[in-house]
């Protein structure tokens, strides 16, 4: 056990179950991976799930405490005080949760980091992605825009309160968390551009597990997998794939994986087809099996993505990835080394690319051969302890912490819990 151990308190909303959440996955994983390094590591959290078995009565305040929950502030505030922890790391506060979990921090003089996952800090829907393309109406301003449009589930009524939060609590994040960590280059230069105080803003990549499976041979099939959206580019992925079937140059199938709005569209585009399978939600296991299984993975999206966890998953199996050349993909896909970048928002480029990642089998090989190199120089669980490591220790309050752990081999006089425990409290 390293003597420098920290202690971490994660605070987290977890997404419906209904549609998995690349988000809940990557804070499972970091959470696992402080616990074995020897960090006590607990989490405070609320599920959206629960939203549906509350009574009327409180379902219907639920978006009148997005702003603030008061409640939340007081539980809180009491759990830092009785569990100690040298940082508490925000992930998601909405619906549940709200910027309060901040004032709680600050209530017991706990120091607070968070990671950005989306742009909530700018845009009321956290995707800057409206009526088919990129947009930053709401970046720098009041967020009045959203709600004429209706940006959150194409209701006005239900963005309201994602615009007050935005509105009332904007000064609370930038001046209140210690360090914020953005999951790439891409989404800081963006969030900078909108106001945020670079200063306070740190990349920090996600991390992927080492699949232990890597594909042997040229891949089965092309595969989409994530969620069935038209910011993820589904629609311009069908224009795409049947231009190539109109030509008959594809050698392999299309497989869709996932599920979402779009899962009756594309059920239908799919019908009667044997050069598209859409297969819907599948577990983790059956999603690293078809990821292992594909020639190449095609990332298509028509918004600014802030990561990418599926192209870097590809990468782990030595899989190519088929991208759009816009926000994060283009620092993960190195363009004709371990992918192709196409143009974003064209279904021919995107349709030229694919026709290229699949016609030439040794160079698709040599791409996958790249691609996993490449995941294991930048995206390993070793390279995300470290970078989330040194990403506490750059908060002053932690840094001194662990130096006095570091020189005296002395924790402070807390009530030490067995490392790894997770406790959800709802």
């Amino acid at each position: 056990m390293s003597e420098r151990r920290l202690r971490v308190l994660i605070v987290h909303n977890r997404h419906r179950s209904g549609q998995p959440s690349g988000e809940d996955r990557v804070i499972d994983q970091e959470r696992l991976l402080l616990a074995r390094a020897g960090h006590w590591v607990n989490t405070f959290e609320r599920r959206s799930d629960d939203i549906v078995s509350m009574s009327l009565l409180n379902r219907a305040s639920v978006p009148l405490r997005v702003p603030w929950n008061s409640a939340v502030r007081a539980e809180l505030a009491d759990h830092l005080r009785a569990e100690q922890p040298d940082v508490v790391h925000i992930h998601n506060t909405f619906p549940l949760l709200s910027p309060s979990v901040i004032a709680a921090c600050a209530d017991v003089g706990v120091p607070a980091v968070a990671t950005l996952h989306n742009y909530l800090m700018v845009c009321p829907s956290g995707t800057l992605y409206r009526d088919g393309g990129v947009c930053t109406d709401c970046t720098g301003r009041l967020p009045l825009p959203a709600v004429l449009h209706g940006c959150y589930r194409g209701s006005r009524m239900a963005t309201v309160p994602l615009a007050v939060n935005m509105i009332a609590n904007r000064r609370r994040w930038w001046s209140q968390i210690a360090r914020f960590f953005c999951i790439s280059d891409a989404q800081r230069n963006i969030l900078i551009q909108a106001g945020m105080p670079a200063q306070r803003l740190a990349v920090k990549h996600n991390f992927a597990d080492d699949p232990n499976v890597r594909r042997t041979g040229p891949g089965e099939h092309v595969l989409y997998l994530g969620r069935m959206t038209e910011e993820k580019g589904l629609r311009l992925l069908m224009a795409a794939w049947d231009a190539i079937a109109a030509d008959g140059a594809h050698r392999v199938a299309l497989v869709l994986a996932g599920t979402g709005p779009l899962d009756a569209e594309l059920t239908e585009w799919a019908r009667d087809r044997n050069d598209v399978r859409h297969l819907g939600l599948r577990s983790r296991k059956e999603c690293t099996d078809l990821t292992a299984r594909a020639a190449a993975v095609v990332a298509p999206s028509v918004w600014l993505e802030t990561f990418g966890l599926v192209v870097v998953e590809a990468m782990a199996a030595g899989v190519p990835t088929v991208a759009a050349a816009h926000g994060a993909f283009v620092e993960l896909v190195q363009d004709h080394v371990t992918g192709i970048l196409h143009k974003p928002g064209d279904a021919s480029s995107l349709a030229d690319c694919l026709r290229r990642v699949l016609s030439d089998v040794d160079r698709n090989v040599k791409l996958g051969y790249a691609a996993r190199r490449r995941y294991e120089a930048a995206f390993t669980p070793a390279m995300g302890l470290s970078r989330l490591v040194d990403g506490y220790q750059a908060d002053s309050h932690c840094r001194q912490r662990f130096l006095r752990v570091a020189t005296t081999g002395k924790e402070p006089v807390t009530q030490q819990r067995q490392l790894g425990g997770s406790e959800g409290l709802s």
